[in-house]
């Protein structure tokens, strides 16, 4: 398909914004301008784009419950804190296309009548934050940001701020929390952010693909863009290829291609001809698949169909050599250690399971630690104010449920040793 939100970053200088104007850029912007906000949401909410994320919850849905909200003012908040492990389809925008990011974010605060919006970049992306600035001082120099944007009686102040570190800020309370100079952990909700945001007013959280999406759906207009992908979610979708694959790298392709065309199409298949043994094809918190699982549209409404998430799009390919105890090992020492520790549940639960999975991998397991980590898991699920505990949960069920042979083989061979 045609390249939509990678359009122009082979262009060296394509994070300029002349040259991003060249190629079309802000012509959506002047567009939707012609437009009341109400019909902007309008218009979103009848594309059907999904919140590109994770959790995929309808973006009109949401601009429509902030725009309801009569509190001013109303804040856009761009969560680009891609902290996922396998994640990185944001960062060619961020860091070749940022311009594209900025005008959905200006055409998005338009639609809401937001007149401030911040980025809230991950910590771990010093390069992003140089050219973010750079970029925001160009539209703001253009007329593209400001007090009168073109003209045109429309305010939009945008500001980056950069996270610290902290994978929790991915969920988009705790991002306000730190936003508001807190310590990032998340909120009880209901209030939900649109109603009761950042500094307590209505906000739209939206992740930087998303924004990105929203001046094509203005381009070519509602039904065109809904025709494109499957018809329950529609849209292009950036996948993140990693792993035992012959082409990694981010993919454009039509929302719910396939895992497997994904796999052995575009990423060329495995790795030295190799056997595929396993896939976690929406990021470390999305449930692990079995190599004969992967005939599976990769949309938010398809995936649970086929006992997984699409999560970030962040497919990871494991090849036959890896041991998969390990890598369960190493994904529930990572929400250990990135667990904001609001929860009992998640701050005692997520240490217990990478406890008893660090003596399973070690060769010290015994004969009941399968069950008690499916246990201890069971008592985290659904038990914490955000989801992070239940990606924890999940990963380690998940594995158990389709590779429980490896972690048998791995207590069996350590009661053999320990018997010599």
């Amino acid at each position: 398909m045609e390249k939509i939100l990678l359009r122009n970053i082979e262009n060296p200088d394509s994070a300029d914004i002349n040259e991003y104007i060249k190629a079309g850029g802000y012509k959506a912007l002047l567009k939707a301008l012609e437009f009341k906000p109400a019909d902007i949401v309008g218009e979103v909410r009848k594309s059907g784009i999904r919140g590109r994320g994770g959790a995929g919850f309808p973006t009109g849905m949401k601009w429509a419950f902030a725009s309801a909200d009569p509190k001013k003012p109303r804040y856009i908040l761009c969560n680009a804190d891609e902290g996922e492990p396998g994640t990185f389809k944001d960062r060619p925008i961020l860091e070749k296309n940022p311009h594209l990011l900025i005008e959905g974010m200006i055409i998005s605060g338009y639609a809401l009548e937001a007149e401030y919006g911040y980025i809230y970049l991950r910590g771990e992306y010093p390069a992003a934050k140089g050219i973010l600035n750079a970029a925001v001082e160009q539209a703001y120099e253009k007329g593209y940001l400001g007090d009168n944007i073109l003209g045109k009686g429309v305010r939009l102040h945008l500001s980056v701020h950069q996270g610290a570190g902290a994978y929790i800020c991915g969920e988009e309370t705790a991002l306000i929390e730190s936003l508001e100079g807190k310590r990032g952990q998340p909120r009880i909700k209901p209030p939900f952010p649109v109603n009761e945001g950042f500094l307590s007013k209505p906000t739209v959280i939206n992740n930087v693909e998303t924004l990105a999406n929203i001046p094509y759906i203005i381009e070519i207009g509602a039904d065109a863009y809904a025709a494109i992908g499957s018809p329950d979610c529609p849209g292009p979708k950036l996948f993140s290829v990693s792993g035992h694959v012959k082409r990694p790298g981010v993919y454009e392709l039509p929302m719910g291609v396939s895992l497997r065309d994904i796999i052995y199409n575009h990423s060329g298949g495995i790795l030295d001809d190799k056997k595929l043994k396993a896939v976690i094809p929406g990021g470390i918190s999305t449930p692990i698949l079995p190599a004969d699982a992967i005939d599976c549209p990769m949309d938010f409404v398809n995936m649970p169909k086929h006992g997984s998430m699409l999560g970030s799009g962040a497919v990871m390919v494991f090849d036959e050599t890896v041991d998969l105890v390990k890598i369960c090992y190493r994904a529930i020492k990572f929400f250990e250690h990135e667990s904001c520790g609001k929860c009992t549940p998640c701050r005692e639960g997520v240490g217990w399971m990478r406890a008893i999975l660090e003596r399973i991998s070690g060769g010290s397991g015994t004969a009941g630690d399968i069950d008690l980590l499916i246990e201890v898991s069971n008592n985290i699920t659904g038990k914490t104010f955000c989801p992070l505990g239940d990606g924890a949960a999940m990963t380690a069920q998940n594995f158990i449920k389709h590779f429980r042979n490896e972690f048998e083989k791995k207590i069996n061979n350590g009661s053999v040793k320990r018997a010599a």
